[in-house]
């Protein structure tokens, strides 16, 4: 008997404004650094509550978000910032205990 899988999407989770922002701050937690990980994870919140929509809160193309919201790179801050403020989440800083 052969399994039959489906392929798991992030983005089918995330309803609510308090779902995306843990899901960025859990991202954030687990990147390491890595700034192409974290647009991909804003790229999959942005594809939760609707690339047009996003797009257009953004100031920018629809196009224009899908290859910097991939993660094969990381995209301008200029258009992160664009991007969080559009998903209605923002930054904040948090001293690190050492």
């Amino acid at each position: 008997m052969a399994i039959t899988t489906t392929k798991y999407d992030s983005a089918e989770y995330l309803e609510t404004p308090e779902d995306m922002a843990a899901y960025l701050e859990a991202c954030f937690e687990i990147a390491d650094g890595d700034a192409a990980f974290i647009a991909k994870a804003l790229g999959t919140i942005a594809r939760a509550k609707g690339m047009t929509q996003v797009a257009r809160d953004a100031g920018l193309s629809r196009e224009s978000l899908y290859k910097p919201l991939s993660g094969e790179r990381a995209p301008s801050f200029d258009t992160i910032l664009k991007v969080i403020a559009a998903l209605g989440l923002k930054l904040h800083a948090e001293a690190i205990q050492r």
